[in-house]
């Protein structure tokens, strides 16, 4: 990496010098204009637009158009005179919890790096911030322009974020907001089931630049002379679904089909809610209160046939003594005569 800016950090009366490293690069396939007939470069030459004369960089100035026509010209020795205190350095406004930041503010991110004698107070700013749980509010000039960033760290090096200025973040107006909608509970119950079939954790590396590895594929397929594979075409996205719940509930279950888990039976809407566990319990509750009389009828019946055989054979018992009974008063009288002979 090449520097693009040497300076100090002012920390209180500590002065750290450093040097600034662009902490990102885009990787865009940039092309060049051409002609389509014979591949030629397409040049533009830099031409002014009332004498029709080309000019070099050393005539160019910078204008600031007034309106009406008319022009103010400003040139290098314009902006030397601009009072940019911060010209090199980096100076220390405060320390706030990174959290108060808004996102939207970030612009750039620069690496710092240590110059010369002075690892020893980086390394003491470095160690103070990640200690403290804070970020440094800094104000620094880069190309001529005093800017708005963030020190904070990452892995281990200083991080400076360049910032937008506050009214530079343009309020959003749209009609929506003044509108009377209102989300039904089942609705915002089901969108956070989604939320959390959905919810992992952040790691960046797994994302990927499909585009970009398909245009890479087409240019070595053209310098290779060789036929391009067509990728396979990504699933069309839905059209919009006149039914919220139901395309909410696709949607969990597609969710959890892509993490390999077994669908909800019936086609359901994912994971419990609030709203469907308490449904769920209601459901159970009159599941088990109309399977109470049955048990107690098939208990009825199962100590029936239980106690069946066993009183069979008593009443086949009390039966026969029943029978036996005349049975011997008969026997009795006919041997009484005999004795009596």
């Amino acid at each position: 990496m090449r520097a693009i800016w040497k300076g100090a950090v002012s920390f209180g009366l500590v002065s750290i010098g450093v040097k600034l490293y662009s902490a990102t690069e885009e990787k865009d396939i940039r092309f060049h204009q051409v002609h389509r007939e014979d591949g030629g470069r397409i040049r533009y030459k830099r031409t002014c637009s009332v004498c029709g004369e080309e000019v070099t960089y050393d005539d160019i100035a910078k204008g600031y158009d007034i309106g009406g026509g008319e022009m103010v010209i400003l040139t290098d020795e314009d902006f030397a005179d601009l009072p940019l205190t911060s010209s090199r350095a980096i100076d220390v406004l405060e320390f706030v919890p990174a959290e108060q930041v808004d996102p939207i503010l970030y612009n750039k991110a620069y690496f710092l790096e240590p110059e010369g004698t002075a690892t020893k107070p980086y390394v003491l700013l470095r160690d103070a911030l990640i200690d403290s749980e804070r970020v440094a509010i800094v104000k620094v000039a880069l190309r001529q322009r005093e800017q708005l960033a963030t020190l904070r760290v990452r892995e281990g090096v200083l991080l400076l974020n360049t910032m937008l200025w506050p009214d530079e973040i343009r309020t959003p107006g749209f009609g929506f907001l003044d509108e009377d909608l209102k989300v039904r509970p089942p609705e915002l119950a089901m969108a956070s089931s989604l939320i959390d079939s959905m919810t992992g954790e952040f790691e960046p590396d797994v994302f990927t630049d499909d585009y970009r590895a398909a245009l890479q594929e087409v240019i070595d397929a053209k310098v290779e002379g060789r036929e391009v594979v067509q990728p396979e075409e990504a699933e069309e996205a839905p059209a919009a679904a006149v039914d919220l719940m139901a395309a909410l509930k696709a949607s969990v279950e597609r969710a959890k089909a892509a993490r390999g888990e077994q669908p909800t039976r019936g086609g359901g809407g994912g994971e419990p809610t609030p709203i469907s566990s308490a449904r769920s319990a209601q459901k159970a509750a009159e599941k088990k209160a109309a399977k109470a009389p049955a048990k107690k009828t098939a208990a009825k019946k199962t100590a029936e046939k239980k106690t069946g055989e066993p009183a069979k054979k008593t009443a086949a018992k009390k039966t026969a003594a029943k029978k036996a009974e005349p049975a011997k008063k008969t026997a009795a009288r006919k041997t009484a005569p005999r004795k009596s002979a």
